[in-house]
């Protein structure tokens, strides 16, 4: 069974996602990372080609990894958008929405410029509103992390994932 994280782009899936790694002895791997690592930068995919043909190299890797068990999948912040990546992945995993309030995603993001859909200034909460209804609904359980430790939000999951 593997576990995959979704949520807003700074709402700590690759951070929590290698905690929760650490503490249950899973292998941890991030989409978005993976990504780069067989395409190429998300921000140069995204000018060349445009967000179909990233979110299309997406759905490639999510096809690798759901075949897979014992992982701990961080998402990229669109992935669980396409309903394919949410079956594919829902084959053999659990998903868990990692919610965070706009006030502290705009925090954790203030000074990134690598992501290319934080372009304007309000980006963040726009986003949010139009992707937290479908977080919500692939979401098998959503662990709020606002005020919360890394190791806080990995041990309440790894909690909800034996029930």
């Amino acid at each position: 069974m593997n576990l995959i994280l979704c949520g807003m782009m700074g709402s700590g899936k690759t951070t929590v996602g290698l905690k929760v790694a650490e503490l249950s002895g899973k292998t941890h791997c991030d989409t978005d990372d993976l990504v780069v690592e067989k395409y190429g930068e998300i921000a140069k995919i995204f000018a060349k080609h445009g967000e179909a043909v990233f979110r299309e190299r997406e759905t490639e890797i999510v096809k690798t990894l759901s075949d897979k068990d014992g992982l701990v999948i961080s998402s990229g912040g669109g992935l669980v958008l396409k309903e394919e990546n949410v079956a594919l992945l829902k084959k053999n995993g659990r998903i868990c929405y990692l919610r965070a309030d706009v006030t502290t995603l705009e925090k954790r993001l203030a000074n990134d410029e690598t992501r290319p859909l934080l372009k304007d200034k309000d980006a963040i909460k726009t986003l949010t509103q139009k992707r937290a209804p479908v977080y919500e609904s692939v979401a098998d359980f959503i662990v709020d992390v606002d005020g919360k430790t890394p190791e806080g939000v990995a041990k309440e999951i790894l909690s909800l994932m034996q029930k």
